[in-house]
């Protein structure tokens, strides 16, 4: 319970400050940059949980987490947590903050999953479909590729999900004889 409420106070103290500087969406991107920084390199919360390790290495693996030049109020929220020595859960914050800022804007996440590469003529019908299902929403888009789907299409919107695939068919399918 208090891993999760220290992050999200944080982040939530963060997002009001760069609301208030104009900032919102520039530490947006910023930690969106941060969480990925943290899914790529595992050893980025072994460093940042490691008390030999000197604040500055610290607070400079946070920086550069973020990105090329990150704002005013990225780095002063790095010194307040360094200060407050709760870098350990810095990719938790990222997180938080990324949430808290995708429900205020009314962002979605969407992840289409195709058996093969579709041209982009057919992944903007996909995106289309998506875009009419729900309305008043702003969308960020993830792709993957799953060869076991066999063919067709899933489309996951947050936490609603579209299965059109061949193997959603089949499982369904499969199912359905199963249960006569």
């Amino acid at each position: 319970m208090i891993a999760g409420l220290i992050p999200h106070r944080y982040a939530k103290a963060l997002y009001k400050v760069a609301l208030e500087n104009g900032n919102a969406a520039k530490v947006y991107d910023e930690m969106k940059r941060v969480v990925e920084s943290f899914q790529n390199n595992s050893d980025l919360e072994k460093v940042l949980s490691n008390p030999y390790v000197d604040a500055a290495d610290k607070e400079t693996v946070l920086l550069k987490a973020a990105g090329e030049n990150p704002g005013d109020d990225y780095q002063r929220f790095v010194k307040l947590i360094l200060d407050h020595k709760r870098e350990e859960f810095a990719y938790l914050m990222a997180l938080a903050y990324r949430d808290i800022y995708r429900k205020q804007n009314n962002i979605s996440q969407v992840k289409i999953t195709t058996a093969v590469e579709l041209p982009e003529s057919e992944m903007q019908k996909l995106r289309n479909v998506v875009e009419k299902s729900f309305a008043d929403t702003t969308f960020e888009y993830s792709y993957e590729l799953d060869p076991e789907i066999i063919g067709g299409f899933i489309i996951d919107v947050d936490s609603t999900r579209m299965d059109a695939s061949m193997s959603g068919e089949l499982a369904q399918l499969r199912q359905n004889l199963l249960s006569n």
